[in-house]
């Protein structure tokens, strides 16, 4: 099964990116490319069915499985950067973090008004980056299809937080 590997595969982490925390590395899963190839196809089943345009990734490791999704969904792939990142015109968002704040943008023309878009990320946690990403698809005039994870960090309830923006959250592996 696709969860157990995943979670024999990750790799814990503790006290990063502080003390308490129990980092989820994925990085032990980059060096298995028949695992990376399931995870993507995995993801992809879980979103059948599902009407998407675009895929948007957010940095950085949405960047690892989101081209790899997009290819599978037959669609585009945008990126989603921490600011100051992307060399054209963007838009911003910025959001709350545990220790400060933080800013992501997208270009101004990298969504089409009415377009459908997955927001993919490697973990779900507190949602707080997710939701950012929500509010910029939706200031392009695009819409949340649904979501989709590598991992879900439950405890954390983020999905509560993404409930207002889309329905369909999907991950492999839940903690």
């Amino acid at each position: 099964m696709i969860e157990e590997k995943i979670k024999q595969t990750v790799r814990d982490v503790n006290d990063f990116p502080k003390p308490g925390i129990i980092f989820k590395d994925i990085t032990p899963i980059l060096k298995d490319p028949k695992l990376c190839l399931q995870i993507a196809e995995a993801l992809a089943a879980q979103l059948k069915g599902i009407e998407i345009d675009v895929v948007a990734g957010i940095e950085s490791r949405g960047f690892l499985f989101g081209p790899a999704l997009a290819q599978l969904l037959n669609v585009p792939f945008i990126p989603i950067r921490k600011a100051g990142k992307l060399p054209y015109k963007t838009i911003q968002q910025s959001y709350d973090l545990e220790y400060g704040t933080a800013t992501i943008e997208v270009h101004e023309d990298a969504l089409v008004a009415g377009q459908r878009v997955l927001i993919h990320d490697d973990l779900l946690a507190t949602g707080g980056t997710v939701v950012a990403a929500s509010k910029l698809v939706m200031q392009l005039g695009a819409e949340v299809a649904a979501y989709s994870f590598i991992i879900s960090l439950d405890f954390l309830n983020g999905r509560t937080r993404l409930s207002p923006y889309a329905v369909k959250v999907c991950s492999l592996a839940s903690y």
